[in-house]
Protein backbone atom coordinates (compact mmCIF):
# COMPACT_ATOMS: atom_id res chain seq x y z
CA UNK A 1 0.00 0.00 0.00
CA UNK A 2 1.36 3.34 -0.66
CA UNK A 3 2.09 5.69 1.96
CA UNK A 4 -0.98 8.27 2.78
CA UNK A 5 0.30 12.18 1.70
CA UNK A 6 0.97 13.95 5.13
CA UNK A 7 -1.28 16.92 5.10
CA UNK A 8 -0.12 19.99 7.99
CA UNK A 9 -2.68 22.20 9.03
CA UNK A 10 -1.84 25.17 11.06
CA UNK A 11 -4.28 27.14 12.47
CA UNK A 12 -4.91 29.02 15.93
CA UNK A 13 -8.50 27.63 16.06
CA UNK A 14 -8.35 24.71 18.11
CA UNK A 15 -12.05 23.81 16.60
CA UNK A 16 -10.24 23.88 13.36
CA UNK A 17 -7.25 21.87 14.21
CA UNK A 18 -9.99 19.47 15.74
CA UNK A 19 -12.32 18.56 12.69
CA UNK A 20 -10.02 19.61 9.90
CA UNK A 21 -7.55 16.52 10.36
CA UNK A 22 -10.47 13.87 11.24
CA UNK A 23 -12.22 15.23 7.31
CA UNK A 24 -8.43 14.93 6.13
CA UNK A 25 -8.00 11.28 7.19
CA UNK A 26 -11.35 10.30 5.93
CA UNK A 27 -10.29 11.95 2.33
CA UNK A 28 -7.08 9.25 2.94
CA UNK A 29 -4.25 11.30 4.17
CA UNK A 30 -2.47 10.78 7.09
CA UNK A 31 -2.18 14.78 8.77
CA UNK A 32 -0.53 16.63 11.74
CA UNK A 33 -2.51 19.94 13.07
CA UNK A 34 0.02 22.47 15.35
CA UNK A 35 -1.05 25.52 17.00
CA UNK A 36 1.02 28.45 15.46
CA UNK A 37 3.38 28.64 12.34
CA UNK A 38 5.97 28.61 15.43
CA UNK A 39 5.12 25.09 16.58
CA UNK A 40 4.99 24.04 12.72
CA UNK A 41 8.44 24.93 12.44
CA UNK A 42 10.24 23.64 15.34
CA UNK A 43 8.50 20.31 14.46
CA UNK A 44 10.40 19.47 11.58
CA UNK A 45 7.45 18.38 9.74
CA UNK A 46 7.66 20.58 6.85
CA UNK A 47 10.38 18.56 5.00
CA UNK A 48 7.28 15.94 5.46
CA UNK A 49 4.58 17.58 4.98
CA UNK A 50 3.10 17.32 0.91
CA UNK A 51 0.76 19.92 1.25
CA UNK A 52 0.27 22.91 4.27
CA UNK A 53 -3.90 24.03 4.97
CA UNK A 54 -2.67 27.38 6.81
CA UNK A 55 -4.61 29.84 8.32
CA UNK A 56 -3.53 33.59 7.71
CA UNK A 57 -4.36 35.45 10.57
CA UNK A 58 -2.69 33.81 13.71
CA UNK A 59 -1.19 36.13 16.86
CA UNK A 60 2.50 36.01 16.77
CA UNK A 61 3.53 34.78 13.06
CA UNK A 62 0.97 35.13 10.64
CA UNK A 63 0.56 32.57 7.80
CA UNK A 64 1.93 35.01 4.95
CA UNK A 65 4.86 35.15 7.68
CA UNK A 66 5.62 31.47 7.77
CA UNK A 67 4.97 31.08 3.70
CA UNK A 68 8.22 33.41 3.49
CA UNK A 69 9.99 31.73 6.16
CA UNK A 70 9.33 28.73 3.85
CA UNK A 71 10.82 30.27 1.18
CA UNK A 72 14.15 31.83 2.64
CA UNK A 73 15.07 28.09 3.95
CA UNK A 74 14.17 26.81 0.39
CA UNK A 75 11.43 24.61 1.81
CA UNK A 76 8.76 24.27 -1.03
CA UNK A 77 5.58 23.02 0.72
CA UNK A 78 2.08 23.55 -1.49
CA UNK A 79 -0.25 25.99 0.39
CA UNK A 80 -3.64 26.37 0.77
CA UNK A 81 -4.34 29.68 2.93
CA UNK A 82 -7.83 29.45 4.85
CA UNK A 83 -9.02 32.55 6.39
CA UNK A 84 -12.45 33.71 8.29
CA UNK A 85 -11.81 37.37 6.83
CA UNK A 86 -14.13 37.90 3.22
CA UNK A 87 -11.89 40.00 1.76
CA UNK A 88 -12.12 38.73 -1.54
CA UNK A 89 -9.27 41.27 -3.05
CA UNK A 90 -6.73 39.15 -0.78
CA UNK A 91 -6.91 35.78 -3.14
CA UNK A 92 -5.56 36.88 -6.09
CA UNK A 93 -2.76 38.30 -3.37
CA UNK A 94 -2.34 35.01 -2.00
CA UNK A 95 -2.44 32.67 -5.40
CA UNK A 96 0.19 35.58 -6.90
CA UNK A 97 2.62 34.78 -3.82
CA UNK A 98 2.71 31.35 -4.85
CA UNK A 99 -0.56 29.74 -2.73
CA UNK A 100 -2.17 26.58 -4.44
CA UNK A 101 -5.59 28.10 -3.23
CA UNK A 102 -6.89 30.69 -1.09
CA UNK A 103 -10.69 29.41 0.81
CA UNK A 104 -12.94 31.58 3.38
CA UNK A 105 -14.20 29.72 6.25
CA UNK A 106 -16.59 28.33 5.91
CA UNK A 107 -15.34 25.95 2.97
CA UNK A 108 -17.09 23.12 1.61
CA UNK A 109 -14.97 19.90 1.66
CA UNK A 110 -15.35 19.64 -2.03
CA UNK A 111 -13.43 22.85 -2.13
CA UNK A 112 -10.82 21.74 0.29
CA UNK A 113 -10.29 18.54 -1.51
CA UNK A 114 -9.84 20.05 -4.86
CA UNK A 115 -7.31 22.24 -3.17
CA UNK A 116 -5.03 19.66 -1.96
CA UNK A 117 -5.61 18.14 -4.91
CA UNK A 118 -4.46 20.56 -7.03
CA UNK A 119 -1.89 20.87 -4.50
CA UNK A 120 -0.78 17.48 -4.84
CA UNK A 121 -0.92 17.43 -8.34
CA UNK A 122 -3.38 14.64 -8.41
CA UNK A 123 -5.73 14.46 -11.13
Amino acid sequence: MAERPLIAVVDDDESVRESLPDLLRVFGFATRAFASAEEFLASGCAGEARCLILDIAMPGMSGQDLQHELAQRRQAVPIVFITAHGDEALRPHMLERGAVDCLFKPFSDTALLGAIQAALKVE
